[in-house]
């Protein structure tokens, strides 16, 4: 149930990727800064939750040795508590890219604010719990239910 795929090792001439230029470039949300800090912009800029979607940010907060925070692209949901991540520059992948790693939502209310990562030294889900703000997804935020939109009037046929 838990296989991992990692690319292969990475080349002398390869790049050091980190996780938020990873993320960014394999995600298409462009936001920029600290992984610590990804939550934050998104608010207002980006729909936010906490159900997991392929192609969906997730965003881990800063926590003991993880001190700038964290994200990892969601690239398949397998259950409603269990999912596969693309992220790079993670535990003793430092500087490289791991595909498909197996992610367990461990928070009590199911919504994915606690959540344990595959740890392939041990070919087992890690003992860390590593909290998490949720996910990030592509669209913009859907404006507020009853909030009209401004629109310019349609020009008939043959005026300027």
């Amino acid at each position: 149930m838990f296989a991992l795929g990692f690319s292969a090792p990475a080349n002398a001439g390869e790049p050091y990727w980190q996780c938020v230029t990873f993320a960014r470039m394999f995600s298409g949300i462009q936001i920029f800064g600290d992984a610590l800090t990804w939550w934050r912009q998104a608010q207002g800029r980006f729909q936010t939750g906490n159900t997991p979607r392929t192609g969906s940010v997730l965003s881990f907060e800063a926590n003991g040795r993880m001190s700038r925070g964290h994200v990892a692209v969601v690239s398949e949901v397998l259950t409603d508590r269990v999912i596969r991540i693309t992220h790079a520059n993670w535990g003793g992948s430092r500087g490289k890219v791991e595909e498909n790693v197996t992610v367990v939502d461990v928070s009590d209310g199911n919504d994915w604010t606690a959540v344990k990562v595959w740890y392939n030294p041990i070919n087992d889900l890690g003992t860390t719990v590593y909290p998490t703000n949720g996910f990030i997804y592509q669209q913009a935020p859907v404006a507020a239910e009853g909030v009209q939109m401004a629109s310019a009037p349609a020009h008939a046929a043959g005026q300027n």
